[in-house]
């Protein structure tokens, strides 16, 4: 049984690098496996490198943390107790060749590519259960470089253990939110400090920009000022990857003629809004005139900087006016482009579209492939914004989206995205950040494998993390939450709406009453609408006429995500008949009956808007009071269900946080909701009620 846990606790989880006591006792090495015991030896090779020798400590941690095994590091071999030996060739095709004789030979691109090493052995034996490894080669190539993520663990916030865990899943890169030098949204860090640390574990560190551009690149001193800005930060810190830059943080002051003059999404003129957006939201003409004083001010300190351009503000516009403004790009550049946003998919009789990140649709997405394609052309390097590392916007206070089968289809789009456009870099998480969870384990194997086996690759890690007595059983629960995410609605309604925060997400009804954030949260509670929106925005989605009146698309909506609470249900009550469960598998079957309420909410808070809708346009008195009556039912059904909740935010102190918006959707927040709902019963509902002539 999973025991209660205080708020912030599930931090021990994340800090805890390798699991205790893997090996079980009972199981003997075959005879195709080698076997490690006390005294093994990792000779290292003359002259490595911290990377290396991290890699190697990790890997004695590991054996005798999780197989009870003694290990040491040295630089020759005295063959009495076995040995593993590395050498490092920087000409190999592989990024790393593991070949298991008498005597473990490992030979590696890198030491980044030396430590992966390690932790393979690492997974073969997590898988076996035992210090045991089949005497056959492994050959690994990594499909994806950069592959970055921001921290899980708290906003630009990085121990060293949570470092060694994102190197563990595969991953090289880290972003840290950068407003100056050693500036972040949440007060200072010593950007260096972290770069040194990161580099140890084979990571590397890119500045997510939040500096503002106040100058045109026309005006006389533009170039002085991005000078102070950007190349102050490269001069401070030129071990920094390189910086990614996306219109909606940057803020410039484009003078393109389809843009606000203000430079805010509120333009007007009189009082009269003219729907113009913000820079940040259009491809302007002038952006490549941007970049080269950006670019000219960082390669001032770094010649070799991995300048990042980012075109997600702005998948709405007409394909000619985004290729457009590729077509002008520098190509010595990195163009990111996010992978299924702004997708249109019908659902029933409504056309419908993916507003934000979502993994109901697996990709690509027409605007990722339409960008991938100008890139090719210009030989622009091309990354993604895949969301890989297990989360999207769906449903905002989880840890990760368990839903593999369509995890699986979107690793299949960007695998074919590299070989056709030459994809080769991934962002993998927003600011939402990344847990390590069996989702990243999958990713991890499916991009190192050109061959790759991605249902086999899947057992695997369901066997290593949860067990393998009941496998099948497992499958056909993880398929049903598979086919669940399909039925999602990603629109801003939801996901800015009661899937962003879950069953702490208020039914407002008279007055906008949000649940309070804590003081220091990046965002906090100002991405929730608790005003149930149209998901109608002039200004940035007129374009496209993304704006749907509720009363069109509520019905299909509501019908989607009651087959999606039945698809989840299904899972759950097949997980709940596997005996013998570990606790992982305790922690994933908890995560999912937590979203099984999520949805649930998601559910209520249409139903809500129809009633409350009709409630406020009602001539007929006994037609308002029987609306109350069904909202006060319906109200009834979302105690139930925030109740429930508690049950689950109880035992882990992840649900309900994110590391922008900090904890919104934990049982404190609920228990706010539920006080919520007894005023809107007393009060609100009241007043209407009262005030019907009879």
């Amino acid at each position: 049984m999973l025991k209660k846990e205080k708020k912030y606790e599930f931090r021990k989880r994340l800090l805890e690098v390798h699991k205790k006591d893997v090996r079980n006792r009972d199981l003997k090495p075959e005879n195709n496996e080698i076997e490690f015991k006390n005294g093994l030896e990792i000779v290292l090779p003359e002259n490595c490198g911290e990377i290396a020798l991290q890699g190697a400590r990790d890997f004695i941690d590991y054996l005798f943390v999780s197989m009870n095994v003694s290990a040491m590091i040295t630089k020759e071999i005295s063959g009495n107790k076995g040995s593993i030996v590395t050498k490092i060739n920087p000409d190999m095709k592989e990024d790393y060749v593991i070949k298991p004789e008498k005597t473990i030979n490992i030979t590696a691109k890198s030491e980044r590519s030396l430590a992966q090493a390690f932790y393979c052995l690492e997974d073969k034996m997590n898988l076996r259960k035992a210090p045991f490894i089949k005497k056959e080669e492994i050959k690994h190539t990594f499909l994806f470089s950069p592959r970055m993520v921001h921290s899980g663990y708290g906003l630009d916030n990085y121990p060293n253990e949570h470092l060694s865990a994102i190197a563990h899943a595969g991953m090289d890169a880290i972003l840290v939110f950068v407003k100056g030098v050693n500036q972040t949204p949440s007060g200072f860090l010593d950007f260096n400090e972290l770069i040194y640390r990161a580099a140890k574990y084979g990571i590397d560190v890119y500045a997510y920009s939040y500096l503002k551009s106040e100058k045109h690149p026309e005006e006389p001193d533009a170039q002085e000022f991005y000078d102070g800005l950007y190349g102050e930060i490269f001069e401070k810190c030129p071990r920094f990857k390189g910086v990614i830059l996306v219109g909606e943080s940057v803020g410039f002051p484009s003078k393109d003629e389809h843009v606000s003059v203000k430079g805010n999404n509120n333009d007007d003129i009189g009082g009269v809004p003219t729907g113009k957006p913000a820079p940040g939201w259009w491809p302007c003409y002038d952006y490549p005139q941007w970049l080269e004083c950006v670019k000219k001010s960082v390669y001032k300190h770094k010649p070799d900087a991995d300048i990042v351009f980012w075109t997600y503000n702005w998948g709405y516009v007409n394909k000619e006016d985004r290729l457009r403004l590729i077509h002008s790009l520098p190509t010595d550049i990195s163009l990111l482009v996010t992978y299924e946003m702004f997708e249109s998919y019908q659902l029933g009789s409504v056309k419908e579209f993916c507003a934000d990140y979502t993994l109901s649709f697996a990709g690509p997405g027409g605007y990722f492939v339409s960008e991938a394609e100008a890139a090719k052309e210009r030989g622009i390097r091309l990354y993604a914004m895949s969301n890989t590392g297990g989360m999207t916007w769906d449903m905002g206070c989880t840890p990760y989206q368990p839903m593999p089968y369509q995890w699986i289809e979107r690793y299949k789009g960007l695998r074919e995205a590299n070989e056709k456009w030459g994809l080769c870099g991934l962002m993998e998480s927003h600011h939402y950040g990344i847990w390590p969870s069996f989702i990243s384990d999958l990713a991890k194997q499916c991009f190192v494998d050109e061959n790759a086996d991605m249902e086999k690759n899947l057992e695997a890690v369901i066997s290593s993390r949860f067990g393998d007595k009941d496998i099948d059983k497992m499958k056909e629960a993880l398929k049903f939450w598979s086919e669940a995410i399909r039925h999602y609605v990603p629109s801003d309604a939801d996901q800015y709406g009661a899937f962003r925060i879950g069953p702490s997400y208020p039914l407002a009804l008279i007055k906008e009453i949000k649940p309070e954030s804590e003081p220091f949260a990046h965002f906090g509670n100002g991405i929730v609408e608790v005003m149930y929106p149209a998901d109608y925005h002039p200004t940035n989605t007129l374009p496209t006429g993304r704006g749907i009146l509720p009363f069109i698309r509520l019905d299909e909506e509501i019908k989607s995500l009651e087959e999606m609470y039945s698809l989840m249900k299904q899972g759950v009550n097949i997980m709940e008949d596997i005996g013998d469960k570990n606790e992982e598998l305790l922690y994933l079957l908890n995560l999912g009956k937590y979203i099984c309420c999520y949805v649930r909410t998601g559910i209520n808070a249409k139903k809500w808007y129809y009633l409350s809708s009709k409630l406020k346009s009602e001539a007929d008195s006994d037609e308002v009071l029987k609306l109350t009556e069904k909202m006060e039912a319906l109200l009834l059904c979302e105690k139930n269900n925030a109740e429930e909740a508690l049950e689950y935010t109880d035992k882990d102190s992840r649900l309900g946080w994110e590391p922008s918006m900090d904890y919104m959707g934990d049982s404190e927040h609920i228990l706010w909701k539920l006080k919520h709902i007894k005023y809107i019963q007393d009060f609100e509902l009241a007043i209407f009620k009262r005030n019907v002539n009879k």
